[in-house]
């Protein structure tokens, strides 16, 4: 999103498989871009092994590692999916008392469009600032080191931004055509694992 990062009312690091975004978050935290962190997420099949205790408590683990006090972080366990870490992060914020004007919306490095678009999407009235660890896609490639899982990541982000603004599940954002080229390139040569089956928006040969 190319987002600068500003100081907000509370930073949000959305759960995954990279503990790159609990980095990013607690760097953030370090530079008083926000006094409270919220780290949102449960398990999925590519967590479970990687972060049993769910992904919210491992990267609430590896804030404190990295300094952050035990005071400035909160946790949201149950959300599994971007829609839920909205929903369910603004729920125990409200439950905290926590008034919330503006987030520092801290995600995956290709996952930044797609959630700064559910959040608009699902909590008007507040402004997202998104940001990611800032790393290029070889490193990003070399710290996760599964090319193929990334590449099947990227290709569902994308499919999620082109069919879930009809279904009410974010904000448009428009997706420029060699975008929308490159995304049936990897369709048809495979990477297709983390398609939603019979989507809209997949080439027509993978649905």
């Amino acid at each position: 999103m190319h987002h600068d990062p500003r100081p907000c009312s509370v930073a949000i690091g959305l759960g995954s498989h990279d503990l790159g975004v609990a980095d990013a978050t607690a760097c953030l935290y370090r530079r008083g871009m926000a006094p409270l962190i919220l780290f949102t997420g449960a398990t999925s099949p590519t967590t479970r092994a990687r972060m049993p205790r769910g992904e919210a408590v491992h990267y609430r683990e590896r804030a404190l590692g990295l300094g952050v006090p035990d005071h400035a972080v909160l946790i949201e366990p149950r959300a599994r999916n971007t829609g839920e870490n909205i929903r369910f992060s603004r729920a125990v914020l409200d439950e905290a008392g926590v008034p919330v004007s503006s987030v520092l919306l801290v995600s995956k490095p290709y996952e930044e469009r797609r959630a700064h678009a559910t959040a608009r999407r699902l909590w008007p009235g507040v402004t997202f600032v998104s940001a990611s660890e800032p790393v290029t896609f070889e490193q990003y490639l070399a710290s996760v080191q599964d090319d193929r899982m990334v590449i099947d990541m990227l290709v569902g982000a994308l499919q999620r931004l082109l069919i879930y603004p009809a279904r009410g599940f974010m904000a448009a954002d428009p997706v420029p055509a060699e975008v929308a080229a490159a995304y049936e390139r990897l369709c048809r040569a495979g990477f297709t694992s983390r398609l939603i089956v019979g989507g809209a928006g997949v080439p027509a040969a993978e649905a």
